[in-house]
């Protein structure tokens, strides 16, 4: 029961943090993200579960064209007449070579249909992957210019300085909610490598991993300044 992700409750999670964005910062973009990431967890669902099935229809047509291939290698062969092959050393040289060049070549093309089905998960899991990296950076940006020292330490603002209408407990949660979903981005990204044992999507997983977890460290050294000046 507690041994793999439940996807269910990754998206119950996430429509939470949603809401509780909402509610506490009404008309925020990041509740427009957190909203964006509920919609890109719930296809994660979806893509997932297709990824892990297996291609059934591909796996007969590529089963079909392997032993088609096997076939023709028997058929060649059968027909090889070793006793004129002996005739002459060079029509013998010229013939293993060419018997060489054609396995080679038949074996590329099973490796390649074989690992077909494989190269097309991957490139979907890769893409969606791809999808939350950028999310985790839209999030980033998000809290960029949110500085608790700022609002500490008070100072003139000039004419490009953004709008601080926040106080030191609305920034608090503002962050907290920021590394929450980059958390979130984290289990998302693992649903795709669950039950996909793929070498390179497993390292694209992984990087998010190291990607969230880097900038929610971030984010978390912010909100110790903020507990820190408050006397947590």
């Amino acid at each position: 029961m507690y041994r793999s992700l439940n996807a269910d409750h990754i998206i119950q999670t996430i429509g939470q943090l949603r809401d509780r964005i909402q509610e506490r910062f009404p008309g925020a973009g990041l509740s427009k993200v957190a909203e964006e990431l509920q919609r890109i967890g719930t296809e994660a669902v979806t893509r997932a579960e297709w990824i892990a099935r297996p291609l059934l229809p591909l796996r007969i047509a590529i089963g079909f064209l392997v032993a088609l291939l096997a076939s023709i290698i028997l058929l060649a062969l059968a027909n090889v007449k070793i006793s004129k092959m002996w005739e002459s050393f060079a029509d013998f040289v010229q013939a293993v070579d060419a018997g060489i060049n054609d396995i080679v070549f038949v074996g590329i093309a099973i490796f390649f249909l074989v690992t077909l089905e494989g190269r097309i998960k991957r490139k979907r899991a890769l893409g969606a992957i791809h999808e939350l990296r950028a999310l985790a950076h839209i999030i980033d940006m998000h809290q960029l210019t949110k500085d608790p020292e700022i609002i500490l330490t008070g100072g003139p603002a000039t004419k490009s300085s953004p709008k601080r209408t926040m106080t030191t407990f609305e920034m608090s949660r503002y962050l907290d909610y920021c590394s929450e979903m980059l958390s979130l981005i984290g289990k998302v990204a693992a649903l795709y490598a669950q039950r996909f044992n793929d070498p390179v999507a497993l390292s694209a997983v992984d990087e998010i991993e190291d990607l969230t977890t880097g900038l929610s460290r971030k984010i978390w050294q912010k909100i110790m300044i903020i507990n820190q000046s408050s006397g947590k």
